[in-house]
């Protein structure tokens, strides 16, 4: 049967069915086999709600890189379909963030923060994440010594990455705790299907959000320095005689920049251990070849992304795999599908640190005009840690399964008991 003739013969609530047993316990510990059956469904699967799931590497692939034909889901779409779901505080607010935003105005807010992360500002932050690696392993490893048992998620990978986020942009150490809930709460908002419910708490997300990140701006606005916001703000002043438009600007940028932090590498630090330790062949291997951990991050990162899904809408009127494709209708990247797709990986649902090109063959960070700006940072705090993960805690295990919340799109653990025993 032709692809096209499989996509127009699909019951799209058979879709439906398939994506509610990823929220509940058994699918959030292993959702592939179910990404595995969407995509057998097609390269173009239709969703009840109007859109569209992409499955295969090449069509993803392809999207992510076509800013033109493939649009993020801006202002103006929004208004457009200004409903519920759309109309949200919450969701309203993330079509001026810098992932909703389109050329000219992606183009303008792109390059007023530049590149943010190259080698030069990796290599400066490089001896503080060491150090704080070091330190909340050492709490780890405390915790394990008094009650048997430790919360990885809770004690390392939520704290490194705040502690990132916090030390580059000069966030108060005091704040962490807020600043964490309230992204986390803020997320829903971009879930496949967010709940009445969900969306109700990501609007709380989204007010607390603005009110800490303007207040953290217009202190910086107050007090510049030599910070990373204080050097933004003098930017925006150059770009936006407005002041009052300028600080705005800073805060969606300042918002967006932590938000998509704290709601993906957490997950990936998190992965690292999770992953290696349902593989302990793999695992041995990387205890004796430790110089290999890149690879062993990169082939994490296709086997388990922390994003699992992706949005756009179309531009105009297309035809995608045979499929119509109307113009504003969404189309949903499925990336946990596509980087375990047979046609571009071989033997996908195996996690082979030594597998050869790992870090050419997965979407975990997008791609385009929108692949993820702190992709090197993710990178460099994932090697950081199972560096020191690899070399303080060679019998480190899982100790009883792991939480996760009932997302589709970004994973979150809730719990990772780890212990050493």
């Amino acid at each position: 049967m032709a692809l096209s003739e499989r996509n127009t013969v699909i019951n799209p609530r058979s879709v439906v069915s398939l994506l509610s047993r990823l929220r509940n316990a058994r699918g959030q510990a292993d959702p592939y086999p179910i990404f595995k059956e969407i995509r057998e469904m097609g390269e173009v699967v239709p969703a009840p709600w109007g859109a569209q799931l992409i499955t295969s590497y090449e069509l993803c692939d392809r999207i992510l890189r076509d800013n033109k034909s493939w649009r993020a889901l801006d202002d103006a779409w929004r208004t457009r379909r200004a409903d519920g779901r759309w109309g949200a505080p919450s969701a309203t607010e993330l079509g001026s963030v810098l992932q909703g935003l389109n050329p000219p105005d992606h183009t303008k807010n792109r390059r007023s923060i530049g590149n943010i992360f190259d080698r030069h500002t990796l290599e400066k932050l490089r001896g503080r994440l060491e150090s704080t690696a070091e330190e909340l392993l050492d709490n780890l490893s405390a915790r394990i010594q008094e009650e048997g048992e430790a919360d990885f998620s809770v004690l390392v990978s939520e704290e490194f990455t705040i502690a990132a986020m916090g030390h580059w942009l000069g966030i108060p150490r005091a704040d962490y705790d807020l600043v964490r809930s309230l992204s986390h709460a803020h997320i829903y908002a971009q879930e496949l299907l967010p709940t009445p419910s969900q969306l109700a708490t990501a609007n709380v997300g989204m007010l607390g959000m603005r009110r800490y990140f303007t207040n953290l701006v217009k202190e910086r606005r107050n007090h510049p320095g030599d910070d990373v916001i204080s050097s933004w703000i003098r930017t925006w002043d150059t770009l936006e005689p407005d002041r009052e438009a300028a600080d705005h600007a800073v805060y969606l940028l300042v918002m967006f920049i932590v938000g998509a932090a704290l709601e993906t590498t957490s997950t990936l630090l998190s992965n690292l251990v999770w992953t290696l330790d349902q593989h302990p062949d793999q695992r041995r291997w990387l205890l004796a070849n430790p110089h290999e951990v890149p690879r062993a991050v990169e082939e994490v990162l296709r086997y388990d992304p922390p994003v699992h899904v992706t949005t756009r809408y179309a531009a105009q009127d297309t035809v995608l795999a045979g499929v119509p494709i109307a113009k504003d209708q969404l189309i949903h990247t499925v990336i946990a599908a596509a980087n375990h797709d047979p046609a571009r990986t071989n033997d996908p649902d195996t996690f082979d640190i030594r597998r050869e090109g790992g870090h050419l063959s997965h979407l975990a960070f997008g791609g385009g005009i929108h692949y993820c700006i702190g992709a090197g940072l993710a990178r460099m705090e994932a090697q950081i840690l199972l560096s020191a993960v690899v070399r303080r805690f060679p019998t480190l295990r899982v100790s009883s399964p792991p939480q996760w919340e009932s997302r589709v799109a970004f994973r979150h653990y809730t719990a990772l008991p780890v212990t050493t025993g």
